[in-house]
């Protein structure tokens, strides 16, 4: 018998992903829709948990109930197997769905997954590692750094706020922060770029809770759009920040946007790098696309 799996990561959203998956259990329980569940630990039980549902061979999808972290993880071992994967959203800021289009809402998220119909995505391939969503390097891979170690995070989430606690890193890091410069190979082409702020890789236009750094990214378009930011003070970015949650910072001459299916990052001081929220590494870095090869319910 083919069964639905589901992943629940407890500490998604401050323990909102198991109250969420109570109240998804009691409706697959209603309609007699045969499930499996682990309620993980950790990050290393949820990519323990996805090997061995992969094995068993009777898995209709994978279902995480989390947030981005949490997708990040599951990606990392479903990437290239045929088993569907869906999520029900349950985490600080959600990206993913937002990329997606899948519903907030658990009930409206589940339905759409028991309907079943699949889409094949892109991702990206960061030194070995799959990302979903976004990799940000530099100031905001410091900021992602900061407000995963943060206090304030899990109490903002517990108010239902979590992309709160991302605007008050932002204000935090931006005070001691220091560009640097940075030779960017992209698709084979070199350049130099100086006193750069920050270079997000996107595969999804949301990051942080619903800034869209890239506000025309696809994640079927096998491309990957780059926001670029450099040569600007700490006071103007502070100023067109608030601009990146209608994306409306790409018309600022200190923004520059690209598209490419390779990038290759060296900096003269190491910039820290995020892939979904979660952190990687520092560069240099090799950031590729890998066509079609996640299926989403």
């Amino acid at each position: 018998m083919k069964l639905y799996y589901f992943i629940v990561n407890k500490n998604s959203g401050s323990g909102r992903a198991l109250k969420i998956w109570y109240r998804v259990a009691k409706l697959l329980q209603e309609r007699h829709i045969a499930y499996d569940v682990c309620i993980t630990n950790g990050p290393q039980h949820a990519t323990e948990s996805v090997k061995n549902i992969i094995k068993k061979n009777n898995a209709k999808a994978i279902i995480a109930i989390g947030g981005d972290g949490t997708v990040h993880k599951i990606i990392n071992e479903l990437v290239g197997s045929k088993v569907p994967f869906g999520i029900i959203p349950a985490g600080s800021g959600n990206d993913f769905c937002r990329g997606m289009g899948i519903p907030l809402k658990y009930d409206q998220a589940l339905e759409r997954i028991l309907k079943g119909e699949q889409k094949f995505i892109d991702v990206g391939n960061i030194n070995d590692k799959f990302f979903a969503t976004i990799v940000g390097i530099g100031f905001d891979g410091r900021v992602a750094q900061v407000t995963n170690q943060s206090q304030n995070k899990k109490l903002l989430n517990l108010a239902g706020m979590g992309s709160v606690s991302y605007i008050i890193n932002v204000l935090k890091v931006l005070f001691y922060y220091k560009p640097t410069n940075v030779e960017l190979k992209i698709d084979q082409k070199y350049a130099k770029h100086q006193n750069v702020w920050l270079i997000a890789i996107a595969n999804s236009p949301f990051y942080a809770g619903g800034m869209m750094i890239c506000p025309n990214a696809k994640n079927d378009d096998q491309f990957f759009d780059i926001c670029m930011v450099k040569e600007i003070s700490r006071w103007q970015l502070l100023r067109i920040f608030p601009s990146v949650f209608k994306g409306k910072h790409v018309n600022h001459p200190a923004v520059t946007i690209l598209r490419a299916k390779e990038v290759e990052i060296v900096s003269n001081s190491p910039m820290i790098a995020h892939g979904d929220g979660e952190m990687i590494g520092e560069t240099p870095l090799k950031i590729i696309i890998s066509p079609s090869t996640l299926c989403v319910l």
